[in-house]
C-alpha cells in the first residue's frame, strides 16, 4: 500500500502516520534471539493495537479478529507467519516494558496533534479486577493526562495504587513539559492533586493550575469559603450558565475574585510547604433540579492564572470531560472489567485503551464510540481511516 512506503533514500516522500506508528513499535527492544523470532514485536503490537480499536477487548478477541484481517495487516506488515495465538499475545504484551511501550504511542500521538493544548486534566481511574489478593497484588490505577478539548488522552502513568498519585502527577507533569505539551496550557486537577509541590511543578514548566480545595487543604478550603460570604461585591466577578438535558437543569454560577493578599501563611508545623502562586480563588455554585428533587452543592478552586472568568469556568467545567473518558473505558473498552495481571499486561493494555479511545473519538464520522468500533471491525477501510486520522 503506497500511502504506507517509508522515505529512501532523499526521496521527500511524507511518511504515513501509520508508518510513524510501525516506526516507533520498532524501536521498543525484544530480548528473543533474533534468528528465532517468528512473530516480530512491532507486528504483535500493531495487531493488537488495531484489534482493540476494532471492538475487541481481550486476547481471545484479538487473536480471532487478527487471523480474520490477515490479509489486510499485510498490507502493513509482512506477517509471514501470520497471527501468534492467544497464548503467545498474552505472552509478550506482558514482557514488554510499560513506560517505554507508553512513550511510543506518546510520540505518535505528539506527532498527530504538534499543537500545546489549553486546557488539560490530570486525573486516575482503577482497574478494579486488576488485583489478586493471593498474590498480595493491588488494583492498577493509571493517572492520564486528558486535553479536554481535543478529548484526547496525551499521556499516562500506571501507579500500584491511588494513593501513589501524589508523587505520581509531577513525573507525569515533567513528560508532558518534555513533549511540548504543557507550556501556556490550564492544568486541572481534583482535590487529591492540591499540594504544593504539584502547584510549583506546574508553575515551573510556564503552565497554571487550576486546583480544587476539598478535604485535603482544610484551612485554606475554610478561609477561601470565609471570603466568598463577606467580599463586597465590587472584588467579585461573576457568570452563570444554565445547561438543561438527560431530564434536568443545572444552573452554576461561578465567582471568582483576584484579591488574594489576604491568604496567610500560617503553618500547622515549622517548615510546612504553602502555595505560592495563587493569583485568583473560585468558588462554584451548583444548583442541580430533577423532576422529584433539588440538590445544591459548592465547590473551591485555586489557580495561577489571571482572573478570566470565561477560561476559568471553562476550565471547572471541562475537567469533567476526563470523568466522561474514563465512563467511556468502563462502558465501551470493558475496562473496569480487566483481569489482565501477570506481568506487564495491565499496564500495557491500559495505554492502548486510552490511546485507542483517543483515535475513535476524535473522528468526525457520526456515530456513538461502540458504533465507531464496530463499523472499524466490519471496515477495515474506516480502521484504517482511523489509525490515519487527521
Amino acid at each position: 500500500m503506497d500511502d504506507v512506503s517509508d522515505l529512501t533514500g532523499d526521496e521527500a516522500v511524507p511518511r504515513a502516520r501509520l508508518s510513524l506508528l510501525l516506526e516507533h513499535f520498532s524501536r521498543l527492544d525484544d530480548e528473543r534471539e533474533s534468528w528465532r523470532v517468528m512473530y516480530p514485536l512491532s507486528e504483535v503490537l500493531l495487531v493488537l493495537t488495531c484489534a482493540t480499536i476494532a471492538s475487541c477487548d481481550d486476547f481471545d478477541d484479538i487473536a480471532a479478529w487478527g487471523r480474520h484481517h490477515l490479509d489486510f495487516l499485510r498490507r502493513l506488515a509482512p506477517f509471514h507467519f501470520g497471527i501468534p495465538s492467544e497464548r503467545w499475545l498474552r505472552a509478550l504484551v506482558n514482557r514488554v516494558d510499560p513506560i517505554l511501550f507508553g512513550r511510543c504511542f506518546d510520540e505518535w500521538i505528539k506527532a498527530l496533534w504538534p499543537g500545546r493544548h489549553d486546557l488539560i486534566a490530570i486525573d486516575g481511574k482503577t482497574a478494579r479486577r486488576t488485583h489478586d489478593k493471593g498474590k498480595g497484588l493491588k488494583a492498577l490505577h493509571t493517572l492520564s493526562a486528558y486535553a479536554t478539548n481535543a478529548r484526547l488522552t496525551l499521556a499516562q502513568l500506571s501507579v500500584p495504587e491511588k494513593t501513589n498519585e501524589i508523587t505520581a502527577i509531577p513525573e507525569l507533569l515533567d513528560h508532558l513539559a518534555g513533549t511540548g505539551h504543557l507550556e501556556g496550557a490550564l492544568v486541572t486537577i481534583d482535590a487529591m492533586g492540591c499540594q504544593v509541590a504539584v502547584a510549583d511543578r506546574i508553575v515551573s514548566h510556564e503552565a497554571d493550575f487550576l486546583l480544587a480545595l476539598k478535604g485535603n487543604q482544610l484551612t485554606l478550603e475554610t478561609e477561601v469559603a470565609d471570603y466568598f460570604g463577606t467580599a463586597p461585591a465590587d472584588e467579585l466577578v461573576t457568570k452563570t450558565t444554565v445547561e438543561k438535558e438527560h431530564g434536568r437543569i443545572e444552573t452554576r454560577i461561578y465567582t471568582a475574585s483576584s484579591v488574594v493578599d489576604w491568604i496567610t501563611s500560617d503553618k500547622s508545623y515549622p517548615g510546612q510547604p504553602k502555595f505560592n502562586h495563587i493569583k485568583t480563588i473560585i468558588r462554584v455554585v451548583n444548583r442541580t433540579e430533577l423532576k422529584d428533587r433539588c440538590t445544591v452543592d459548592e465547590r473551591f478552586f485555586i489557580s495561577s492564572a489571571n482572573l478570566d472568568i470565561e477560561r476559568l469556568a471553562h476550565g471547572v467545567r471541562a475537567h469533567w470531560g476526563v470523568e466522561s473518558m474514563h465512563w467511556l473505558l468502563d462502558v465501551e473498552f470493558k475496562d473496569d472489567l480487566s483481569r489482565y495481571r501477570a506481568g506487564h499486561g495491565a499496564k500495557n493494555m491500559a495505554v492502548v485503551r486510552r490511546f485507542a479511545l483517543g483515535l475513535v473519538r476524535a473522528d468526525k464520522t457520526k456515530g456513538s464510540v461502540k458504533t465507531r468500533r464496530k463499523s472499524a471491525s466490519w471496515d477495515p477501510e474506516f480502521l484504517l481511516k482511523l489509525l490515519q486520522i487527521k
